[in-house]
């Protein structure tokens, strides 16, 4: 049994009223197949769950078995992707660092013997303002889109995905993105504690927009990192906890907000600056900026497993009863959101959401592999809630009740889908030509959509696609929010 078990199973779960708790690290191959051909899942060493928990639905048994193996694989391939991923931030910031190619070249075949020009090379610094993420690279845009005025109801929408892009890199970078690029104020830059994972798994910044007449202060979360399996595994994974009054959530998301071991959320911890936990720290820098503006407004945002955080953020904020905060968000803006609930927990948020008169924009890009995960049949509990803002690859958008084929997995939508990928990676050469210079996209960015042609809906999911819909949406289609519609067409989807 693997350490991560144990520990999880140690744990007291008084908490929550029910839970199921995936562990595929040690899993052997043939418990794994046990579990295909017995109702008795509480016996299977690799899930933690109430004793005598039976799972009658075979089909249920079979997506627990593929989530478990998908992580499986995630975990077997985490140190190659994550070595990937260092070598191809390593080559652009390298050239970046030294003058360009073409300048790092000429300095290379001067005069000077080759021991001389290596003294010179200059190595990327990590913690630099100029220093790039892969997501960075893939989108080398900093600046907010100067067309998109306050009046205009794709402001926020087009603010917010800039900052759940921009809250993948560094302090330095995010400090001097605000500042200088946006002309707004830098709040701070938060490294938060997963008590479950023992490490600082979470990321969020703050930043304080007084452009327009009234102060809007943002939060955005850090998303999947394109090359961490680990954060991939999230997405894939089925583990869940029954919360009295929530409905059942979402257990990675709630453990990278904060979910306390053995107590879950209790309204208040005693506050460790060492392990700050992601949830109670920008609760109260919240509480502290509102202290000096009563009438700023709040802005919360993420792309990807940000996403989720940002729409777990208000549940447990609901949940505390922290009233004063809530009638301050002016909207959740999610990008490539994965599902984070049941059915329960949607109704829960939906009127959290209509009670304080918040917005929540879900948008999903074109066939964005994220937001169909995890998946969702009537034998599965993972639901999405509100309208979706759904953009097509030509960015033209509609509101629907669900994304079109919302698993993903699917032998009708297999040919289009790569049909769709081609286009993306033809599209990617001629876009500078239809929109203008800022649309240009980067060499790293038409790698990744040649990695479509292989599995497509993976490169949907980048960053990119989001800021262009934002740009290039309708103006009338933000002025639709699931807080504005009534109970009768602001179900769960």
């Amino acid at each position: 049994m693997t350490t991560e078990l144990i520990t999880t199973k140690t744990c007291n779960k008084s908490f929550c009223e029910d839970y199921l708790l995936l562990s595929p690290k040690d899993v052997g191959f043939f418990d794994l197949i046990k579990l295909l051909f017995s109702k008795h899942i509480s016996h299977r060493k690799f899930i933690d769950c109430p004793d005598g928990t039976v799972e009658e639905s075979f089909p249920h048994r079979f997506i627990i078995f593929i989530s478990i193996l998908a992580q499986k694989v995630l975990h077997l391939v985490d140190k190659p992707l994550g070595w990937l991923g260092s070598a191809i931030e390593f080559g652009p910031n390298f050239f970046d660092a030294n003058g360009g190619f073409l300048k790092l070249l000429l300095n290379l075949l001067s005069g000077l013997t080759y021991e001389c020009n290596l003294g010179k090379l200059v190595l990327p610094n990590k913690e630099s303002p100029e220093f790039s993420t892969v997501i960075g690279l893939l989108d080398i845009r900093r600046d907010l889109d100067n067309r998109i005025k306050h009046d205009d109801p794709r402001y926020s929408s087009a603010l917010a995905i800039m900052a759940a892009k921009s809250a993948y890199e560094n302090q330095a970078y995010i400090k001097e993105t605000v500042e200088k690029h946006w002309k707004m104020e830098f709040l701070g830059f938060f490294d938060c504690w997963n008590d479950y994972e023992e490490d600082y798994t979470s990321q969020v910044f703050m930043w304080s927009d007084n452009t327009g007449d009234a102060e809007l202060i943002g939060v955005s979360f850090r998303g999947t990192s394109p090359f961490n399996a680990k954060d991939w595994s999230s997405d894939v994974d089925l583990s869940w906890y029954h919360l009295p009054g929530l409905g059942k959530v979402h257990a990675g998301f709630l453990k990278a907000l904060g979910l306390q071991k053995s107590q879950g959320w209790p309204k208040d911890i005693e506050a460790d600056d060492q392990k700050p936990y992601a949830y109670y720290v920008i609760r109260q820098k919240l509480k502290e900026r509102l202290e000096k503006n009563p009438n700023a407004k709040i802005l919360v945002t993420g792309h990807s497993l940000g996403a989720a955080l940002a729409i777990v953020f208000p549940a447990v904020l609901a949940h505390h009863e922290e009233t004063d905060l809530l009638s301050k968000i002016e909207g959740v803006y999610t990008f490539g959101q994965p599902r984070v609930g049941d059915q329960n927990f949607g109704e829960y948020m939906k009127k959290v959401l209509l009670t304080h008169g918040s917005r929540y924009h879900r948008f999903v890009y074109c066939n964005d592999l994220v937001p169909r995960v995890p998946f969702d049949n009537s034998d599965l509990l993972f639901k999405h809630f509100g309208d979706c803002h759904y953009y097509d690859s030509f960015y033209k958008g509609q509101v629907l009740a669900e994304e079109p084929n919302k698993n993903y997995f699917s032998i009708i939508a297999f040919i289009p889908m790569f049909t769709n990928a081609m286009w993306e990676l033809v599209r990617s050469f001629i876009i500078y030509y239809q929109n203008g210079p800022e649309y240009s996209e980067t060499f790293t960015c038409r790698g990744w959509r040649v990695i479509g042609l292989l599995i497509a809906g993976l490169p949907a999911h980048g960053p990119q696609d989001y800021v262009n819909l934002t740009r290039l949406g309708t103006p009338e289609l933000f002025k639709l929010s699931s807080a504005a519609h009534g109970p009768q067409d602001y179900g769960v989807k």
